[in-house]
């Protein structure tokens, strides 16, 4: 039974250091993703509008003035 544990332990590796990397990459992004997308909403309901939206009601001003 040994023998069969360590023949499996040569068949399957783990990086812990790859594995570490690989979700540090995907907490970032998400966490990235997740502000702007917060700050994209919040500039929508200070401005009125979605971002690059058109509309004949809306004047164009650049900077408020």
């Amino acid at each position: 039974m040994n023998d069969d544990i360590k023949e499996l332990n040569k068949v399957v590796s783990i990086d812990d250091s790859r594995i570490k990397n690989h979700l540090d990459g995907l907490v970032r992004d998400s966490v990235e993703q997740t502000l702007n997308s917060l700050l994209d909403a919040g500039a929508n309901a200070m401005c009125g509008a979605q971002r690059y939206e058109r509309s004949p009601d809306r004047i164009d001003t650049r900077a408020g003035s």
